[in-house]
């Protein structure tokens, strides 16, 4: 065993942060388990564990060599030098005196991959074949997934990506990793497959909404390791980016309400879980960057912003079933363009500063060329491989079989005894 210049105190807060992470996508299962109906309750679940399952093995075996070993100088996307996770044993990543083994960062990024697909099933929840999630998944991964985490989070761990080492833009936790990469995927995927039978007849309320509050206050607690994680160090960063998480995601929960209660008279406790989610969304991409007030601003913003993006779906006749793109979609978007208008460098000295700040746009324009660019990417190639699925093994249940529920069709089980 080679003597590596490892750091103790970093490493166990990346490792721990690592479980954190993975703690999100079963947070995810019951989020979106008590939004759907009785039955496909297990199916819903079953497509997030699915993702854990096979986003670990894609990641280890090709995964994440393509999203950070080096590159031939673009900053597109790695080679397949680490396949299989090799040259990863006995090695460091990180700056020097903050050095942490490659496995946990390998680690680390693996629950990233798995939380940003998990996220996708909920804009086709009900209609669904599961084995063409399965290879969804392994595609997805692959095609999509890699090639932005190479744009973005390289930097981080291998050779340098486009977004953030050619462009100059910032992203600190994965604003168009995670959340506008899996908006925008989640878009194609409800235009390919389909609108529900009864969508906008039907009421489909959510079955379980203390489901839902356990799931979204998981998802909160397992955001601090996804954001102040990402400092990648135990320091001044992490508690950044922890303390404007906590502020952002609290201002969104109150803001969606206070929404909710103007447009409707109430304020709803499924608002306050969806807000929740949509300001820890928001602040991702800006929790590194930004100062305590400017993370108070984009929740605010993000809860509200969110909120009324849901409803659009009725309008523009699009079933994003579990609102995937109104939140994590037009969240992220609030966060990176958060980031050109309230980015300072007294939060972060290696950052920037934003137009609010400076004055200047240069910084604005960057983040807007990096989230549209990353849309642009994972809505055409979500589109493609879901219609080359569709069209070849299949991606949408027959009518009877939606009609009937998933847990049966799909699993032969139920979730309650009824």
């Amino acid at each position: 065993m080679t003597n590596l210049p490892i750091n103790g105190a970093d490493t166990a807060w990346v490792l721990a942060s690592a479980a954190l992470v993975l703690l999100m996508t079963p947070a995810l299962s019951l989020f979106y388990g008590g939004l759907v109906r009785t039955k496909s309750t297990l199916n819903m679940m079953m497509m997030s564990f699915a993702a854990i399952g096979v986003g670990t093995i894609v990641w280890i075996l090709w995964g994440y060599s393509l999203a950070f070993a080096p590159d031939t100088g673009q900053g597109l996307i790695g080679d397949l030098t680490h396949v299989g996770l090799n040259g990863t044993l006995n090695t460091v990543v990180g700056a020097q005196g903050s050095e942490i083994p490659t496995l946990a960062f390998v680690m680390f990024q693996m629950t990233f991959a798995i939380i940003t697909v998990a996220l996708l099933s909920g804009a086709i929840a009900d209609r669904a074949k599961f084995g063409a999630w399965v290879v969804f998944i392994v595609v997805w991964l692959t095609l999509i997934y890699a090639p932005v985490a190479h744009w973005a989070f390289a930097a981080q761990g291998g050779s340098g990506g486009w977004i953030i080492d050619k462009l100059g833009a910032l992203d600190f936790a994965g604003g168009t990793v995670v959340e506008i990469n899996s908006g925008a995927a989640a878009l194609a995927l409800a235009i390919v497959l389909g609108r529900r039978e009864g969508f906008k007849r039907d009421a489909m309320r959510p079955h379980n909404i203390p489901f839902i509050l356990l799931g979204a206050g998981l998802l909160w607690f397992g955001w601090f390791g996804f954001n102040a994680g990402s400092a990648l160090a135990a320091g001044h960063l992490a508690s950044v980016a922890m303390i404007n998480t906590q502020i952002a995601t609290a201002a969104a929960a109150m803001s969606w309400i206070a929404y909710e209660r103007v447009r409707n008279g109430k304020p709803t406790t499924l608002g306050v879980a969806s807000g929740a989610i949509a300001g820890a969304v928001a602040i991702t991409p800006s929790c590194g960057f930004v100062t305590p007030l400017g993370a108070l601003v984009i929740g605010l913003v993000g809860g509200v912003a969110s909120a009324y993006a849901v409803s659009l779906k009725y309008r523009w006749n699009y079933d994003d079933s579990l609102d995937v793109v109104g939140i994590h979609g037009v969240g992220g978007f609030v966060g990176m363009i958060g980031i050109g208008l309230l980015a300072s460098k007294a939060a972060n000295s290696a950052g920037g500063d934003g137009l609010f700040i400076s004055g200047n746009p240069d910084l604005l324009f960057k983040q807007v060329i990096a989230a549209t660019t990353v849309a642009a990417f994972s809505f055409i190639g979500t589109w493609i491989i879901a219609t080359v699925i569709s069209r070849t093994i299949g991606f949408r249940v027959s009518r009877d079989q939606e009609m009937t529920g998933l847990d049966t069709v799909e699993h032969a089980e139920s979730a309650y005894d009824l």
